[in-house]
Order: structure tokens, then sequence, then C-alpha cells
């Protein structure tokens, strides 16, 4: 009985952490930056406006967040979803990319889980899965995220999506059984390039996003 209880404290802590990072705008933004929320500079609380008015104002939909390619897609979706708001997204992404990375090296199936939808979550644990049985443990850090973007967004029928390009510095690792470097070096970080998507049904009174696809970018 104790175990169940405990087993659900955690998948509550971990579903209120999810909100908190791909949740709808609290009513405050914050500057896109990889600093402890405390440390975060608020700016003045943006009232929704119309459609038409929103189309044109181009410095607050790009402002360096959404590629020239990804505009269109990302008014459509503000059209169907009033609450979202773009630097809030961005600032959430650029958490779960670091949560989904750090899940994915420590072997964090339920974590993943909560993160993932269920294809991108397979892959990940078959990943795991290979890793494990080979006595390999990964030891890598995500130094910085240089830039998020998105490159592309829209709405089909219910279900919204948008795809983020992330170019990060990754220092990788990889230890055998007993601690030794099989692979990477924790001194030298490798520049990272990729596509991931996040989709959402937005009828869903769950107003998380889902990492749904993950590719390297061109």
């Amino acid at each position: 009985m104790y175990v169940i209880v405990i087993l659900a404290m955690i998948a509550g802590f971990l579903a209120l952490r999810l909100y908190s990072v791909l949740g709808k705008r609290t009513g405050h933004e914050q500057e896109p930056a990889l600093r402890p929320a405390e440390e975060r500079a608020k700016v003045t609380i943006v009232q929704p406006r119309p459609v038409t008015e929103m189309a044109g104002d181009s410095v607050r939909l790009a402002d360096g967040l959404i590629a020239p390619g990804g505009e269109a897609g990302v008014r459509a979706l503000i059209a169907a979803d009033r609450n979202f708001d773009v630097p809030q997204f961005v600032e959430g992404a650029k958490s779960a990319y670091r949560m989904v990375l750090e899940a994915f090296w420590r072997g964090d199936r339920q974590e993943l889980e909560w993160l993932c939808d269920a294809d991108v979550l397979a892959s990940f644990q078959d990943a795991i899965t290979a890793r494990e049985a080979e006595g390999h443990v990964l030891d890598n850090r995500l130094v910085r995220i240089e830039k998020v973007q998105i490159v592309d967004a829209g709405v089909t029928g219910r279900m919204a999506e948008i795809s983020l390009r992330f170019e990060a510095d990754i220092a990788a690792v990889t230890r055998d059984r007993d601690g030794n470097v099989v692979a990477g070096s924790l001194t030298d970080a490798v520049g990272t390039n990729d596509i991931w998507t996040f989709t959402r049904d937005l009828r869903s009174t769950d107003p998380n996003w889902k990492l749904s696809e993950t590719d390297e970018a061109a």
C-alpha cells in the first residue's frame, strides 16, 4: 500500500513539472534564457488581441523565435488557440529539451513517459535497453543551448504541431560497467543541431505538449 501511495505522489509531481514547462500562458512571460527562474526578468503582460491585429505584429511573432517559414503556421495556431504564447512555449521547449535528454541519458523510462508520445517513447526505450545490455552508462552534460527557433507549425483538425530547431553543445562520455571511458570526452563539447516536434490535442483538457518526433537538422 505504501509503495502505491509513493508511486502516485511521484506521478503527480512529474505531471505538475511537465505542465510548468509546456503549459499555457500564466500571465507573465519569461525572458528566454537558461537561468534560474528567480533571476529571469518579468515583462509586461500581453493581453489577447484580435487575430487580424496579431497577423500584422511581425515583431512580436518573429523576434528571432520563429523562422520565416514558420510564421504562417504559428498564426494559424494562435487563431485556433488564443491562449498560445510564443515566448513562453519556446522557453518551455528549452526546459523540455533538457528534461528529455537528461531522462534518456539516465535511462529514466518513467519520466520519458510523461514527456514523449508512444512512438518516440518506444525508440528511447529500445535504445536504453540496448545500452543496458552492453553494460554502458552515459555520462553526458548539456553544456548550453545556443539557439531555439520555431521552424514549422500548424493545426490539422484538432491536433496542433510545432517543430523547433535546437542548436546546443553537449559533452558526451560513454562508460562501461567498471566506469572506464569507452567513448567521448567531458572536456570537449560537441555542437548538435536537432529538429524536435511537439504535438497537442487542442480540444483536450490536458494542457501538456508531448515530443512526437526527433530528427537531425540538415
